[in-house]
């Protein structure tokens, strides 16, 4: 562990490589696991102003869970978790054909989250819970500081392949939401440590 102004960071954020590819996994990490997704407390009424944005775009079943459940519920270990149909689906999962040559051919059928549509489409300012932003890092607090601990998980097996093959580190694939979680002062630092872990031997 490397400490950035107050956080936490486990070096596999620099050691390791990643970069998401669709195509291949086809949105597993929306769809997988025992639970929804981690979310703040001060992010449930942001998801709860999405969900009527981007209602037409969920399934009767997430409308119905919404509906009657609300977008959260505490996990087993009484964490708040975005809400799941189906023991696996985020109500807020959307299924679409993506294609990796620019739409010239239809490819898979994918899990995309609805929330991220609509940002990327101009109709809304909020992307998605920072959680689903900065996988495959997760945030846990110890001893009142945030830390930084890459999650290791067999659906992301392409996402390593593919950023190995790029080049691309867990820090610098995450850019953007480590900016908006950290601020940039932070961010910046953490490029200087990347350098010094470098020059180090550390990062190849």
């Amino acid at each position: 562990m490397v400490e950035i102004l107050g956080v936490l960071v486990s070096l596999d954020i620099f050691t390791e490589m990643f970069c998401c590819d669709i195509t291949k996994c086809h949105g597993a990490c929306c769809v997988e696991g025992d639970a929804g997704a981690p979310v703040d407390a001060d992010e449930v009424e942001k998801l709860e102003a999405a969900s009527e944005l981007v209602w037409n775009d969920l399934p009767q079943a997430a409308r119905d869970r919404i509906t009657s459940c609300g977008v959260v519920y505490p996990d087993a270990d009484g964490d708040l978790v975005t809400q799941i149909i189906n023991d696996k689906d985020c109500v807020f999962v959307r299924y679409d054909n993506i294609s990796a040559d620019g739409g010239k051919t239809r490819g898979p059928r994918c899990a995309l989250c609805a929330i991220d549509g609509a940002y990327r489409q101009g109709r809304t300012k909020w992307q998605k819970p920072i959680s689903c932003a900065l996988y495959p890092i997760r945030v846990r607090d110890v001893g009142g500081a945030p830390a930084l601990n890459y999650h290791r998980w067999d659906v992301c097996r392409p996402a390593r392949e593919l950023g190995k093959r790029m080049g691309i580190p867990v820090y610098r694939f995450l850019k953007e939401p480590l900016i908006r979680r950290f601020g940039q002062e932070w961010y910046d630092e953490c490029l200087v440590v990347a350098e010094e872990l470098r020059k180090a031997g550390y990062l190849n």
